[in-house]
């Protein structure tokens, strides 16, 4: 960088001692010229600073584009992640609303808790999986029985709710199959 300076004052008193030879012109004239001599360098240093400039934006660009579609693609796993380690809690809620009790007041709450908890995964996106039809994708049959009042392939119990996330199964529901 000192070279260029340097390079640059010996240009400057080159064409000054020129225009002081040349009668009738100005050291303002000097100057005018001297920078007109040194546009072009200017200009070019300007060229590759806006083109760094626009690189540096572009490359800033994608990377904020690029860390919103990674955090997109993220979210429903974390939140099925997230979910799942609280399914277990909603089992235990479904047996204590399942089993008898004499106090009502400690059942209701029991039944708060439970459908606050459902509105809850409902926001989520979460929703229990149809236990009419049985369907490998969504069930997991742990028995089979023999049933007159049901056809074969339709669910005659569920022994574990299923959930799902849209078409992303949680947990595959637990129960027993007509023949």
């Amino acid at each position: 960088m000192s070279d260029e300076k340097n390079e640059n004052i010996g240009k400057d008193e080159e064409i000054k001692e020129e225009t002081a030879e040349q009668p009738g012109k100005t050291e303002e004239a000097a100057e005018a010229e001297v920078v007109e001599a040194e546009k072009p360098e200017y200009e070019d240093a300007i060229a590759k600073i806006k083109d760094q400039l626009m690189r540096t934006m572009a490359e800033y660009d994608n990377y904020r584009k690029r860390t919103a579609k990674e955090k997109a693609e993220l979210m429903p796993d974390i939140t099925a992640r997230v979910v799942s380690e609280f399914l277990p809690v909603l089992d235990s809620l479904e047996r204590a609303l399942a089993t008898d009790c004499t106090d009502e007041g400690y059942k209701k709450g029991v039944e708060m808790i439970y459908d606050t908890f459902l509105e809850t995964l409902e926001k989520l996106g979460v929703e229990k999986v149809p236990t009419e039809d049985f369907d490998p994708s969504m069930h997991q049959a742990v028995q089979q029985v023999q049933s007159e009042d049901h056809e074969s392939g339709k669910i005659v119990s569920v022994f574990q709710n299923g959930y799902r996330i849209g078409t992303k199964v949680l947990r595959f529901a637990m129960v027993s199959v007509a023949q």
